[in-house]
């Protein structure tokens, strides 16, 4: 006599796949959407951060003209010193313009994070150079900037200008900017880690939802 699954049978393990599967989407929806909110908590703290720092310092971090007065320095030589990574709080100066940019005597897109890090404001230590690939923009999460509780991404902060006719961003003076993406190594942080909808979300939250 053949033996086989009675329909009954069939039934409940359909039921119990579609269960388990249920349960594993469900699953990464939440963990998508812890991330999400971590970036909105991320860049309010950082925000605070900054402001505390200039609060105290009378300084924005990496453009700090007298920082090597509280944490010495990374290399005597302002040409040299910009290339010079940090093992320890010793860093460069910025040149005190108001702008966090790339200036002849330091990197101050990397030293910003280590001088915020030096005052005790965010957690982690930072080299305050580029990254491995060689590039000025070149951010590494961990090494020269924090990484970001969003899956692949690290923030970056950098003087962001006037924007006119730019094909990566829509017009406006955007000047000192955090931003938050995946390495691309020959540019800024620009790889895509966040879908358009979730943007929206977190710009709603935010700002006022318009791009």
């Amino acid at each position: 006599m053949k033996k086989a699954f009675s329909l009954v049978e069939l039934s409940i393990v359909l039921v119990i796949l579609g269960l388990l599967v249920g349960g594993v989407l469900s699953g990464q929806s939440l963990i998508r959407a812890a991330e999400l909110r971590a970036v909105s908590t991320e860049y309010s703290r950082y925000v605070t951060a900054v402001g505390s720092f200039r609060d105290k310092y009378f300084a924005l971090p990496g453009d700090m003209s007298n920082a090597t007065s509280f944490w010495l320095a990374a290399d005597p030589t302002p040409a040299t010193c910009y290339s010079t990574a940090s093992t320890t709080a010793a860093t460069c100066n910025g040149n005190g313009d108001g702008l966090v940019a790339v200036s002849t005597g330091s990197n101050e897109l990397f030293r910003f994070w280590q001088h915020l890090a030096n005052a005790g404001l965010v957690e982690g230590s930072f080299n305050g150079i580029e990254g491995s690939a060689g590039n000025i923009y070149d951010a590494t999460g961990g090494v020269n900037v924090p990484r970001s509780k969003l899956n692949n991404a690290q923030w970056f902060a950098r003087d962001m200008g006037e924007r006119l006719g730019n094909t990566e961003m829509f017009d406006g003076s955007y000047n000192n900017t955090l931003l938050v993406g995946g390495r691309n190594g020959t540019a800024m942080p620009y790889n895509l880690v966040i879908k358009p909808e979730e943007a929206w979300n977190i710009d709603t939250k935010l700002d006022d939802g318009k791009p």
